[in-house]
């Protein structure tokens, strides 16, 4: 497949989704403070404090530099706030062509739909670009992103992504891997 342009707008009825500013660096480390203690280590604020801010920011700058579809802010239109972000990734489970899912609110703005809403447009322009599928990975206690997957059209595989370990990890459980077909 071709390269295809990043993601710039979107709009839904509530939120608009926008590319990531640096300036926002605070909230997206905000989410990494907030992450279920379920969650792996390497995805959570380490011993150290990191990632920081600046590490964060640093990340939203690389990705801003990079080509091809992305990442996006989620702001609430009626408050003109950040709540979140999502997107599309090329990396993890799927075929290295083939764009994964990534969506995460902060606490305060789950429960209210927006990560469905969110998830929709995604999913709408990732089928209007011509990719024929879209993965996203989930854990298997995370029952409320499983609902939002299910909701946007994806299917459990019953494949488990490959967390690094031998044994099987008690703590943090499954990584599941869906799939939405176009």
């Amino acid at each position: 497949m071709s390269p295809v342009p990043a993601l710039n707008t979107l709009e839904t009825d509530r939120l608009v989704l926008r590319p990531r500013r640096v300036d926002e660096a605070a909230i997206y480390r905000q989410l990494w403070t907030e992450r279920d203690p379920r969650v792996p280590p390497h995805r959570r604020i380490d011993p150290e404090g990191r990632p920081t801010v600046e590490d964060v920011a640093a990340q939203v700058r690389a990705e801003r530099a990079a080509p091809g579809p992305g990442i996006l802010a989620v702001e609430r239109k009626e408050a003109a706030d950040v709540i979140g972000y999502c997107g599309v990734v090329f990396h993890g489970s799927g075929s290295p062509d083939e764009p994964e899912l990534a969506y995460e609110l902060l606490r305060e703005a789950q429960g209210r739909g927006y990560a469905t809403e969110a998830g929709r447009a995604v999913v709408t322009w990732v089928g209007e670009a011509g990719y024929p599928r879209l993965w996203a990975t989930v854990w298997a206690w995370n029952v409320a992103s499983r609902r939002v997957l299910e909701k946007l059209g994806f299917r459990e595989t019953g494949s488990v992504e490959e967390t690094g370990s031998v044994e099987p990890d008690d703590c943090h459980g499954n990584n599941l891997l869906t799939v939405r077909e176009f």
